[in-house]
């Protein structure tokens, strides 16, 4: 028997010798430094900036499925899909903290506003938690700044409505710096949660460049997604470290391996 007490006191409580030392191992377990957390590049945390996007013309249901499938598996943030396929993903991201997103407006942002306040509609009614929406480039590109708000601002409300995000697409390979600083700004009167870069259909892929001009004329108003050729962890990490948070790529799962 092994006692506890102070010393030159009469023990206040005696052990066995094997319960003696649980003890102490409790005691030394209960004092050790917590495991320092997952590091900024770790799988966890970049795969909550994720979003797995299939938005390719000849995409098929099974290939829908597999991608939500996937998603849910690697724990990112949001799956996007082209409307047709967004019922099919929202049935299967149901009971998973995964977002479903639909692209609008998709690819080229050349619908008129009715047509695009109609898709977004249906696409809410679906249970679409984020609207990808391809604002009007043409507009950017002409000065028609009331043609772009009539297309954006009508879909943020509606989608605020109904408790969804926005994320408005300039197609930044397209535009020159000056139009889109003024389509970050229409973007943000028209009520957008996040800027994005492109759709992954323009002339190039997203660069490093691309976020940090967007960081500096949002200064914080709004959240950056980043898109477009994102294939590498390595190039993942570099949009996240320019200002990105959210990021769209069709290749999640070889950015995680």
């Amino acid at each position: 028997m092994l006692g506890l007490g102070l010393a030159g006191h009469t023990p206040m409580l005696e052990l066995p010798a094997q319960d003696y030392n649980a003890l102490v191992d409790a005691i030394v377990a209960r004092l050790a430094p917590a495991p320092a957390t997952a590091p900024e590049g770790a799988s966890a945390p970049l795969a909550a900036t994720l979003e797995s996007t299939l938005l390719a013309p000849a995409a098929t249901p099974a290939e829908v499925d597999q991608l939500c499938a996937e998603a849910i598996r690697l724990g990112v943030a949001a799956v996007c899909v082209n409307p047709v396929h967004l019922a099919r993903a929202v049935a299967a991201l149901r009971s998973s903290p995964v977002r479903a997103a639909a692209a609008i407006n998709f690819p080229l942002g050349a619908g008129l506003a009715a047509t695009v306040m109609r898709e977004a509609e249906d696409c809410l009614k679906l249970g679409a938690d984020d609207l990808d929406l391809v604002t009007p480039t043409a507009a950017l590109k002409s000065g028609d700044d009331a043609g772009f708000l009539a297309v954006v601002s009508p879909v943020a409300a509606q989608a605020h409505a109904c408790g969804a995000q926005v994320k408005a697409i300039l197609e930044m390979a397209l535009l020159t710096r000056d139009e889109i600083a003024r389509g970050c700004e229409l973007a943000l009167a028209a009520g957008a949660d996040y800027l994005k870069t492109g759709t992954g259909f323009g002339p190039r892929g997203v660069t490093v460049e691309d976020v940090v001009l967007l960081r500096e004329t949002l200064r914080g108003r709004a959240r950056i997604k980043a898109a477009g050729g994102i294939r590498t962890r390595a190039q993942a990490e570099a949009l996240l470290a320019a200002g990105a948070s959210r990021l769209g790529t069709s290749s999640a799962a070889a950015l995680l391996g």
